[in-house]
């Protein structure tokens, strides 16, 4: 409604200036609008989705050039009958019905209208639909990753949980101290990481209980260090995303009697990116392919929903050390 008033107002302002005659204007805009809107949203809502849509463009162009017949004999009759006798007041000489130039005139004024809004309820149709799609698309990646978490958590818990057996089986005097660790960590999942980031210490503070589970179990077989440089209070990164890669330490790092080595660093990169570089001893006799599991081919997924192409991750094997960099924005 608005924009017909608007559309309306224009016009008879535009037409009453050309004529210098205001009451001429508004009745040649009253007969001619409502041809306007009626053509308008038969193409919009009929001829366009029917044919266009559906590539029937010669079909499309037959009915078009058939409503422009019509609005050429509808629209200079009722100026005719209501308005003016003067078929085509515009012309410098008086014109006839069904004259070349007059329906000329006719046809390609009714065809600016259509295209002109026309072009604008698809340009509006477009970007609502873009915002859906927008829309949509995150929700689809939210949803992903919520799933994707969920799937780390139980496989997690359920790793940490076979430890916890193997110190029961023993009747170790650790499984209570496993016990208080597995619930400072199973609160930090459960009720503290919600949301798509985590604060990187407390993302450090939860790899460093995983890896105080891993030492009440191995006892002296682990030797872990971690460098931490720059500043780290703000910023923050995906839940649980490095937990992946630490505890393919354990699982491809020990030997029987034998020490796993783990180093790891964190480092910010000139206040925008954060570097992960972790290398452990790894056991050449173990098969990585399908040994990987959910924990890392999780990580990768996550990685490309969160970052696209603006991260790095690298992994290779040198003698006997398995080494990985990663590289993700932080800003």
């Amino acid at each position: 409604m608005i924009f017909w008033l608007s559309y309306f107002t224009f016009n008879v302002i535009r037409w009453g200036s050309y004529f210098n005659d205001y009451w001429y204007s508004i009745k040649s805009n009253l007969v001619e609008f409502p041809i306007h809107i009626i053509v308008v949203y038969i193409n919009v809502y009929y001829l366009i989705p029917k044919f266009i849509l559906r590539k029937k463009y010669w079909t499309y162009l037959g009915y078009l050039a058939l409503i422009l017949i019509l609005v050429y004999l509808v629209r200079t009759g009722l100026n005719y009958l209501l308005v003016t006798k003067d078929i085509w007041p515009e012309a410098e000489d008086s014109g006839k019905f069904l004259e070349l130039n007059h329906v000329i005139a006719v046809v390609l004024g009714e065809l600016y209208v259509v295209g002109f809004v026309t072009a604008i309820k698809l340009v509006i149709d477009w970007a609502i639909e873009k915002r859906k799609n927008e829309k949509l698309a995150k929700l689809q990646l939210s949803t992903e990753l919520k799933y994707l978490r969920t799937q780390i958590q139980p496989h997690f818990f359920f790793n940490t949980l076979n430890n916890l057996y193997a110190l029961t089986l023993k009747k170790s005097k650790n499984a209570p101290r496993l016990v208080l660790k597995l619930s400072e960590m199973m609160q930090y999942v459960l009720y503290e990481v919600n949301n798509s980031k985590a604060d990187l210490l407390l993302e450090i503070n939860h790899i460093n209980n995983y890896i105080d589970i891993e030492q009440l179990r191995f006892k002296d077989r682990i030797e872990c260090e971690m460098d931490i440089t720059g500043n780290i209070e703000d910023v923050t990164v995906p839940p649980l995303l490095f937990l992946s890669f630490i505890e393919n330490c354990f699982k491809h790092g020990l030997k029987e009697n034998e020490k796993v080595t783990i180093n790891m660093s964190f480092e910010i990169v000139k206040n925008n990116y954060l570097e992960f570089k972790l290398t452990n001893n790894f056991n050449p006799n173990i098969n990585l392919e399908g040994e990987q599991g959910i924990g890392i081919a999780n990580a990768k997924r996550r990685l490309n929903l969160l970052f696209f192409n603006d991260y790095i991750l690298q992994t290779d094997i040198i003698k006997n050390t398995y080494n990985l960099f990663l590289k993700i924005p932080i800003r």
